[in-house]
C-alpha cells in the first residue's frame, strides 16, 4: 500500500481531532480563567435575584414577605463571612486594647451589672405583675422548682452560680423577646405559619401513597408521614452544613456566656433540632472522656427538649407552632444551666482549653441520597411512635379498666389514671399558672406526658384545643371540656420534652451504644437528668405563664354580632354570647340589659340573645 494511501486512512482521525481542537481551546481558556468566569456568572446570577426581588416586592410587598426575610437572611451571612475572612483580624487587633481593659475591670464590673440587671428584673417584674395577678403565681412556681432543684444537687457548694444565672437569664430574655414583644412574637408566628404551610407539602406524597380517605380520616396516614418529610429535610440541610453551622454558632454563645465545656453546651443545643438519641453523635468522638457533669447536661438536654422530626407531628395536630418553637428554643439555655446545678462540675475537663469541637458532615455524596437516608432512617422513628402510641393507650385503657374495676369494689365510680393524675398533680398544674378550674385537666396531661408519653398527651391537648375553637360549651354538666387559652400555652410549654419514664431505656440505649464501657455511669445518672429534665420543661411553663399576655381576643362583641352570622359556633361566639348571658335580667318577664348592651338597641340586642340561645343554654333563655 502507497504512502498517500495510508495517509488518505488516517485522514479521517485527523479531521475529527481538528474539529475538536477549537472545543480543546475553550475548555483550556475556561480553566485558565475559571475564577473571572465564575464571577461573571455569579454576577449575571445575583443581577437577575435582585431584578425579580425588586419585581416581586414592587408586585405585592405582603406575598413577597418570605422572600424578604430569606434574602435579608442570606444577605447578613455573606456579610457576615465576608467580614470576618477579610477584615476579621484587623478588628481583633482594634478591639484588643478595649478586650484588656474590660477584662482588668471584669471583677467589679460584672457586680455592678447584675446589681442592675436584678433591680431592673425586680422593679418591672412588680410593674407588670400588678396589672395581671396570675402570673404572681407562675413566678412563686418557678422559685418553687429552683429551690427544689437547689435541694436535689449533688454538690451543692460546687454549683456554678454564673452557668445558672446566665442560663435561666438568656431562657429568661428569649421568652421576653418571643412573647412579650411584638416584633418577636410576629417574627415566631410567621415562621410557625410557614412550618406549617411546609408541612402541608407532605399531602401531596401520602394522597399519592394512602389516598385522600385515609389521611383525612386515619390518624397513622395523617400525622406519622409529616415525620418522613421533616426527616428528610432535616437530612438535606445536614448534609448541605446548615444544622452544623447553626448548631456551633449558638453552642458557642452558650459556651462564652455560662463558661460551660463545649461538649455539653453543643449536645444541647442540638437537641432542639434532633432527638436525644441523635444529638450525642454529634460529640461521639468526645463522649468517653466527657465528666459525669458533662454527661448529665447531655442527657438532661435530651429529656427537656423535643426532635425536630416529632415538631412536625404536634403542629399537625393544631398545637401552636409558635409556642412549640419558642419552647424548644428556651429549654436549650434552661437546660444546661438546671444541669450545672443539680449535678455540678468536680471533675477536670479535658475540653475546657478548646476552643470548640468539630461536627463531623454525613456521608451521604449528593442531596439526593440525602433525602433517601433521611426517609429510610425516619422509618424507624414512625414505627416506633406507632408501635409506642398502640401500646400506650393499650396500657392507659387497661390502668383505668382496672382502676375502675378496683373502685367499683369500695363505691368509688369512674375512677382512672387520669382522674388519679388531676388530683396528686393538680397543685403542681396550679403552680405553672393554670388556673384552679383548669388545672385538673393540665394536671392531667402532666401525667400522662411523665408516666406515659408527651404524644399521647399532645393529642389530648389538641382534643381540648378543638372544642374551645368549635365553640363548645365550657362546661357539660360537672364536665369541663376545654381549658383557657392562658392553660393551653401554659401546657404546651409544659409537655415540650420527652421526659417521662420510658424515655430511660432510649437514653441508656443510645449512649451505652456509642460508649459500652460506661454503661454502668450512664445508669447512675440517667434518674437525675430525667428528673432535671421534666422540672426544666415546667419551669419553660412558669415562664410563658409570667409573660402571657392575652393575644387576638374579641374585644368588641357588638360589632362582632353586627358582622357575624349565628349560624354556627366558634370560640368568639362562644365568648360574646356568654358575655351577653351574664348582662342580661328578667324582671317581670320583660329582659333588661347591662353594660357595653344597654346602649344598643333592645329589638337587635334580643337577636342577637335569640342566635346564642340556639346554641347554647342559659337562664336568660327563659324569657326569650
Amino acid at each position: 500500500m502507497s504512502l498517500e494511501e495510508r495517509g488518505g486512512h488516517e485522514n479521517p482521525a485527523l479531521e475529527l481531532t481538528n474539529a475538536a481542537e477549537p472545543f480543546s481551546k475553550m475548555r483550556r481558556f475556561c480553566q485558565a480563567h475559571a475564577k473571572t468566569l465564575h464571577r461573571i456568572v455569579l454576577g449575571l446570577l445575583a443581577a437577575a435575584y435582585l431584578a425579580y426581588f425588586i419585581a416581586a416586592c414592587w408586585l405585592d410587598f405582603q406575598r413577597a414577605l418570605a422572600l424578604v426575610v430569606l434574602t435579608c437572611l442570606a444577605v447578613f451571612l455573606g456579610l457576615y463571612t465576608l467580614v470576618k475572612k477579610w477584615c476579621g483580624a484587623t478588628i481583633a487587633r482594634l478591639l484588643s486594647p478595649l478586650g484588656k481593659c474590660f477584662r482588668r475591670s471584669w471583677f467589679w464590673l460584672k457586680w455592678v451589672l447584675c446589681i442592675i440587671i436584678l433591680i431592673a428584673l425586680i422593679i418591672w417584674l412588680v410593674l407588670d405583675i400588678s396589672q395581671r395577678r396570675e402570673q404572681l403565681v407562675s413566678l412563686g412556681g418557678f422559685c418553687t422548682l429552683l429551690l427544689v432543684l437547689f435541694a436535689s444537687s449533688k454538690h451543692h457548694r460546687a454549683v456554678s452560680w454564673r452557668a445558672v444565672i446566665w442560663g435561666l437569664g438568656l431562657e429568661f430574655l428569649l421568652g421576653i423577646f418571643i412573647i412579650r414583644t411584638e416584633p418577636g412574637f410576629q417574627a415566631f408566628q410567621w415562621l410557625g405559619e410557614q412550618i406549617q404551610t411546609f408541612l402541608n407539602y407532605t399531602t401531596a406524597g401520602s394522597r399519592f401513597v394512602f389516598g385522600d380517605q385515609l389521611i383525612q380520616n386515619v390518624f397513622a396516614f395523617q400525622a406519622l408521614p409529616i415525620i418522613i418529610f421533616f426527616s428528610s429535610v432535616m437530612s438535606v440541610l445536614y448534609y448541605l452544613g446548615v444544622i452544623q453551622w447553626v448548631i456551633l454558632k449558638l453552642s458557642w454563645i452558650l459556651q462564652i456566656t455560662m463558661g460551660t465545656a463545649p461538649t455539653e453546651s453543643l449536645s444541647v443545643v442540638g437537641n432542639v433540632f434532633v432527638g436525644m438519641t441523635e444529638a450525642p453523635l454529634l460529640i461521639r468522638p468526645y463522649l468517653m472522656d466527657m465528666t459525669k457533669s458533662e454527661v448529665h447536661a447531655v442527657m438532661t438536654g435530651g429529656f427537656a427538649t423535643i426532635a425536630g422530626s416529632v415538631l412536625g407531628a404536634y403542629i399537625s395536630f393544631g398545637i401552636d407552632a409558635s409556642s412549640l418553637i419558642a419552647a424548644s428554643v428556651m429549654a436549650a439555655p434552661c437546660a444546661l444551666a438546671m444541669a450545672k446545678l443539680v449535678y455540678p462540675e468536680v471533675e477536670e475537663s479535658k475540653f475546657r482549653s478548646r476552643e470548640g469541637v468539630k461536627i463531623a458532615r454525613g456521608a451521604e455524596q449528593n442531596i439526593l441520597e440525602a433525602i433517601g437516608n433521611g426517609a429510610s432512617v425516619s422509618v424507624g422513628l414512625v414505627a416506633n411512635i406507632a408501635a409506642n402510641l398502640i401500646s400506650f393507650l393499650a396500657v392507659l385503657e387497661f390502668i383505668n379498666a382496672t382502676l375502675a374495676w378496683l373502685g367499683n369494689m369500695v363505691n368509688i365510680a369512674g375512677l382512672s389514671f387520669q382522674l388519679i393524675c388531676s388530683y396528686v398533680l393538680m397543685p403542681l398544674a396550679f403552680l405553672l399558672g393554670a388556673s384552679w378550674e383548669d388545672a385538673g385537666l393540665v394536671a392531667e396531661m402532666l401525667g400522662v406526658k411523665l408516666f406515659l408519653n408527651e404524644f399521647v398527651a399532645y393529642q389530648q391537648l389538641s382534643t381540648y384545643k378543638q372544642r374551645r375553637l368549635d365553640g363548645r360549651p365550657e362546661w357539660d354538666e360537672s364536665q369541663k371540656q376545654w381549658i383557657s387559652v392562658r392553660a393551653e400555652t401554659i401546657t404546651t410549654f409544659a409537655l415540650c420534652g420527652f421526659a417521662n419514664l420510658s424515655s430511660i431505656g432510649i437514653m441508656l440505649g443510645g449512649l451505652s451504644t456509642l460508649a459500652p464501657q460506661r454503661k454502668s455511669e450512664f445508669s447512675s445518672i440517667v434518674v437525675r437528668a430525667l428528673f432535671t429534665g421534666a422540672c426544666v420543661s415546667l419551669m419553660n411553663a412558669c415562664i410563658a405563664g409570667i409573660l402571657y399576655v392575652p393575644r387576638g381576643e374579641v374585644t368588641d362583641c357588638l360589632g362582632f354580632f353586627n358582622t357575624t352570622d349565628l349560624n354556627s359556633t366558634s370560640y368568639p361566639v362562644y365568648v360574646c354570647c356568654t358575655d351577653l348571658f351574664g348582662s342580661a335580667t328578667s324582671i317581670d318577664g320583660s329582659l333588661s340589659f347591662s353594660g357595653v348592651w344597654e346602649h344598643q338597641d333592645v329589638n337587635i340586642t334580643k337577636m342577637h340573645l335569640q342566635g346564642c340561645c340556639g346554641h347554647y343554654n342559659a337562664t336568660a333563655c327563659a324569657g326569650v
